[in-house]
């Protein structure tokens, strides 16, 4: 049952981990929840009945390629990204930040917000906090998240304390941009860099806001994975726990388990979308690398027991002969195939902080990844890193 206002509720708990549910106009957001990412408008090489049929309840759209192709106003000419994209179900818009930090070849920071030239056509764009959210607006987005500065990991302290120091008060200026929009949320960004005092700081800063949900921004952009969960481990005690927290950008199902298990609600990463273009798949027993020659003549299906016809149809032999071949089914298939795993993924974290069995189902889960390992070495790293990512999707 959806609702005229934003509201979340947490139903369980086991440990530090919560199952609820987000509550709005447009629909609910089961949580722990994973957003495939849609940055131009559309979740790569997927339809969008395919992408909500996989158990999708929100996905993310992205304010910076937006505002740059095909433009903010034109999309609220046409009736906003809802109906634009045809996905009329909630979503989230990221500000644009971190994309101007990883994608601009030239840009220029103050007070008032940051002056970039585009990666399109080198054209001129000055992106504030008040225009951040005007874009948003402009979309329709049911989620807007605050202009903020992410820097890359590791840098000095005095580096990411700058940038939390301008986050925070980029934060306040959005929340007076955004003012009272019933149904919808602004969501602020926890910064600091790997300096705990720092997080610590920002985290309270922004509860002192009370806004409507919180994010952890500025991890997965180089720094290792135990540095990733000590952030979440500082921040979480200083975060609100009636309001929903997102790790942004966040990241392998092996990042996405261990930050259930510190108390994190939401996640968007292109990761799955990205690997499966490359021949990178998911599966219950860990990846697989396609390209691989040893799947040349592999009639076994990706994973047998999977829901998904992507999975349980096809032969590695031709899915590895459609990757070779550069084909655009086989983008397609792998791309359905690890989106399917990533919501099954959330799915069964859901049920079994429901049932308190969590440690129980994530050593399951762990043992499954292994035993594929065993069976063949990964071929890729354990820790996303967002900034390699920024731009295909």
């Amino acid at each position: 049952m959806t609702t005229d206002q934003f509201t979340f509720t947490v139903n369980k708990t086991d440990g530090a981990a919560r199952t609820g549910e987000i509550r709005m106009p447009r629909g609910v957001i089961r949580t722990p929840a994973f957003m495939p990412v849609g940055t131009a408008a559309t979740v790569k090489a997927m339809y969008p009945d395919q992408v909500k049929a996989l158990g999708a309840d929100v996905v993310l759209g992205n304010t910076y390629h937006l505002m740059l192709r095909p433009g903010a106003e034109r999309v609220a000419r046409l009736g906003g990204l809802h109906q634009f994209m045809n996905w009329p179900y909630p979503i989230l818009t990221d500000s644009g930040g971190f994309q101007v930090m990883s994608l601009s070849a030239l840009r220029k920071i103050d007070e008032t917000g940051v002056t970039f030239q585009s990666h399109i056509d080198g054209s001129t764009h000055v992106l504030t906090p008040e225009r951040s959210i005007e874009i948003q607006g402009l979309l329709g987005s049911d989620i807007q998240m605050q202009l903020d500065e992410c820097v890359k990991l590791p840098c000095p302290d005095e580096v990411a304390e700058k940038a939390m120091r301008l986050s925070l008060r980029w934060a306040e200026r959005c929340k007076v941009a955004f003012g009272e929009q019933p149904g919808k949320a602004m969501f602020g960004i926890v910064q600091g860099g790997a300096v705990e005092h720092l997080r610590i700081e920002s985290a309270r800063e922004l509860a002192a806001l009370d806004l409507k949900g919180y994010a952890i921004g500025g991890l997965a952009v180089g720094e290792p994975q135990d540095v990733m969960l000590r952030m979440i481990e500082t921040v979480e005690p200083h975060m609100p726990k009636e309001k929903p927290r997102y790790l942004m950008g966040v990241g392998t199902p092996d990042d996405i388990v261990e930050a259930v298990r510190r108390g994190v609600d939401m996640f968007d990463c292109v990761m799955p979308t990205r690997a499966g273009r490359h021949g990178q798949v998911f599966t219950r027993h860990g990846r697989m690398n396609l390209r691989n020659a040893k799947f040349a003549e592999d009639t076994s299906p990706l994973d047998p027991e999977s829901k998904c016809t992507a999975s349980n149809t096809y032969s590695r032999a031709y899915l590895h002969h459609l990757v070779r071949s550069n084909e655009i089914l086989g983008m397609m298939l792998l791309t359905w195939n690890n989106l399917a795993y990533y919501q099954d993924l959330m799915a069964g974290l859901r049920k079994a902080i429901a049932e308190g069995r969590l440690e129980d189902y994530v050593g399951e889960v762990k043992e499954g990844w292994s035993k594929g390992e065993r069976d063949s070495k990964a071929e890729v790293g354990e820790h996303a890193d967002n900034t390699a990512m920024a731009v295909e999707d």
